[in-house]
Order: C-alpha cells, then sequence, then structure tokens
C-alpha cells in the first residue's frame, strides 16, 4: 500500500499528534469549494473525534501564488481575512469578506521547494510510485515514466512538496493514514461527511479490535 508522505513547512497553527488512524486536509487558500464544504466537513470531523483521530490541514499551491502562499494562510487563520476567487465568492454570494467559521483543527503549509532542488532521484521515485499499478510496469515502462515525470517537473520553478509528491488530483483532498503512514482512504472534492465518518469509525473500531 502507497505511503503518506507530510513534507510541510511548519505547524501554523495546533499541533500534528500521530495516531493509529490520522486524516489530513489538503487545500488552497484561494479554493473557494474548499471553504463552501471542505473546512466544515474537517472541523465537524474534529469535532466528533479530535480525542481519537489525528488531524492536521495542510495549505498548498500549484496555482495562484499570489493568494496561495502562507501569509493568505495567517490572514484567514487569524481573523477569516479572504482573498481571490474565495472572497469574491462570499461577497457576491453572502456580502462577506471575512470566512465566518473559524478552523479549528492544526493546520500547516505546505512545503514549497525550487525546481532544482526538489528534482532528485528520490523525489522522481516516490512521484512515480503513487501512480496506480506503477510497480506492474516493465523496467522499460518504469524508466519512461520516470524520464518524463522528470522532465516535467523540471519546467516547473516552485513546486509544492505534499501535494506533488502524493500526486493529488486538487483541492480540496482528504487523506486518511495510520501510524506509519500508510494511506488508508483518498479523496478529492465534494465528500459525504457520513462516508469520511463511517469510514473514520470503521477504521477505530478495526484498529481496537487488532490492538
Amino acid at each position: 500500500m502507497s505511503k503518506f508522505h507530510l513534507n510541510i513547512q511548519e505547524l501554523i497553527q495546533g499541533e500534528f499528534i500521530l495516531n493509529k488512524v490520522n486524516i489530513a486536509f489538503v487545500f488552497q487558500v484561494n479554493c473557494p469549494g474548499c471553504f463552501i464544504y471542505g473546512i466544515p466537513i474537517m472541523n465537524d470531523l474534529y469535532k466528533s473525534f479530535k480525542d481519537k483521530v489525528g488531524f492536521i490541514g495542510v495549505a498548498t499551491a500549484f496555482e495562484d501564488f499570489e493568494y496561495n502562499n502562507e501569509e493568505s494562510l495567517k490572514l484567514s487563520l487569524n481573523g477569516g481575512t479572504l482573498v481571490g476567487e474565495t472572497k469574491k465568492h462570499y461577497q457576491s454570494n453572502y456580502e462577506l469578506s471575512n470566512y465566518p467559521e473559524k478552523l479549528n483543527f492544526p493546520v500547516a503549509f505546505d512545503r514549497i521547494t525550487a525546481s532544482d532542488e526538489f528534482v532528485t532521484t528520490e523525489m522522481i521515485k516516490l512521484i512515480c510510485e503513487a501512480v496506480p499499478n506503477f510497480g506492474a510496469y516493465s523496467e522499460t515502462e518504469q524508466e519512461i515514466l520516470i524520464q518524463k515525470v522528470k522532465a516535467y517537473y523540471d519546467q516547473i520553478p516552485v513546486i509544492a512538496e505534499t501535494f506533488t509528491i502524493n500526486q493529488l488530483q486538487g483541492t480540496p483532498s482528504f487523506i486518511i493514514f495510520d501510524e506509519s503512514y500508510t494511506i488508508l482512504g483518498k479523496y478529492f472534492g465534494y465528500q459525504n461527511l457520513a462516508v469520511l465518518k463511517n469510514k473514520l469509525e470503521d477504521l477505530l473500531t478495526e484498529k481496537k479490535s487488532n490492538a
């Protein structure tokens, strides 16, 4: 099973405590959907499971770097200040300039690295291993993919490590993982709260019975 690679710069809020079951919420500050339904879902899960599950929010950036940065994240956490498309959405639909909900869970900013520092043999291998069925490829097919991935990331000036290494589809994304960082579930986009709650409950029951 694939591993979740949590590569963060620093915790901006709270403390991440690794548990037998953990959930990471990867989002962008300039992502209206992350605020409309992603954060409320994470807050609800945190309220229900904070004593049993490890929680970490990871603000990332794969576009719109003028908004998706650590400064904007801190403004959002400290006073609910919104930026970019997220701000436009709440102003036009609710006449709000500030996010009405507090992020209650621990939050960090993704580690942002220059391409020439990020593109190493080890990092490219980790990215390729996140590709479904990579292990089933022939040696030639694997090498072709490795070279394509390297060429692609060589062209990108800065890279968000957690988002990139785990090959996430976009934001919001929810990743459930265990104490050894083995991924137990990965979800992208709008999610049903009940589905995530049931998944966490089932995993906690399973872990308890195996203890």
